[in-house]
């Protein structure tokens, strides 16, 4: 549990700062981004595959071909989540795609409690409903719908889900998932550049070597999200991920220089009051498990 939380966290401070990269790569179209993050994490963990000698799990997926499907299904929503957030950050959209991270944590529990029938406490409750409150407030203040918001939250949700309940662990879940997704982003790249409009073609040698950072700056994140996930309720996960999209938030506003509403900030302020709720909650109730077995072992 514990080690859970810290992948976690380190996943989403990861994410957090995101946005960072992305501006160094800003003259590169989002889709050819998203083809080099794909190749590029392909080629990471494939390297990391080799060094620990870990090719056993190839053979069996020739008996598993459900196995297959689920992770080409998870490859299609990470690759799409992708492209969201890539061209979001481009168009000067970091904001609202911290929007759509601050809606995430409610998708995971509403998932974990529909599909893996886990069951917050009450005080967990409230802090979701503070913070379900806080998004409702920033959906109704942007005055339309945050399609940008709702994509990344639904597509990343599902996501999560998957790979939660998945049979591979996370360095092979990973290594098929860009497998898969090779053929189609090798496709773009030789597409765009027979065609003329490929940026790295003619792109320095500067942007080239950010394009290559792709794979381990998109890998190790997924890997340690994906090895928390496995070890953390959903709803666990849910609160740990404010973290990122709050990051997100503070570099569009004072580093993209992205305006925010003094009545949005009203919204923000709920789901941060609910991340304390809920932190304080989780806190007083192992502080009490531990008591309690304590006194049992007496």
């Amino acid at each position: 549990m514990q080690i859970g939380i810290l992948y976690a966290t380190l996943a989403y401070v990861a994410w957090g700062v995101f946005p960072l990269y992305f501006r160094q790569v800003a003259a590169v179209p989002a889709l050819e981004v998203v083809a080099h993050r794909t190749l590029w994490s392909m080629v990471f963990v494939a390297v990391v595959l080799a060094a620990r000698g870990r090719w056993a799990w190839l053979a069996q997926l020739r008996r598993q071909p459900r196995v297959v499907a689920a992770f080409l299904l998870s490859a299609l929503l990470l690759s799409a989540n992708w492209l969201i957030y890539v061209w979001a950050v481009h168009n000067r959209h970091v904001v609202e795609s911290s929007l759509g991270y601050f809606i995430l944590p409610l998708v995971n529990v509403a998932m974990g409690y529909v599909f893996l029938r886990e069951r917050p406490r009450r005080a967990q409750w409230l802090a979701l409903a503070v913070a379900a409150a806080g998004v409702a407030w920033l959906t109704l203040q942007t005055g339309r719908l945050p399609w940008i918001a709702l994509a990344l939250a639904l597509s990343f949700g599902f996501y999560g889900l998957l790979r939660k309940t998945a049979v591979l662990g996370a360095l092979e879940g990973l290594a098929l998932e860009t497998a898969l997704l090779a053929p189609l982003a090798l496709a773009w790249l030789a597409w765009s550049a027979w065609s003329g409009q490929a940026a790295w073609v003619t792109a320095d040698a500067a942007t080239l070597g950010w394009l290559a950072l792709a794979g381990p700056i998109t890998a190790v994140p997924l890997l340690l999200f994906a090895a928390g996930a496995r070890r953390i309720p959903l709803a666990t996960m849910g609160v740990l991920q404010y973290i990122s999209p709050s990051l997100q938030f503070a570099l569009g506003v004072w580093l993209f220089g992205e305006t925010v509403q003094p009545a949005r900030l009203a919204g923000f302020g709920l789901i941060w009051l609910a991340l304390v709720l809920y932190t304080a909650e989780g806190v007083l109730h192992r502080r009490r498990a531990s008591a309690a077995a304590a006194q049992a072992s007496a």
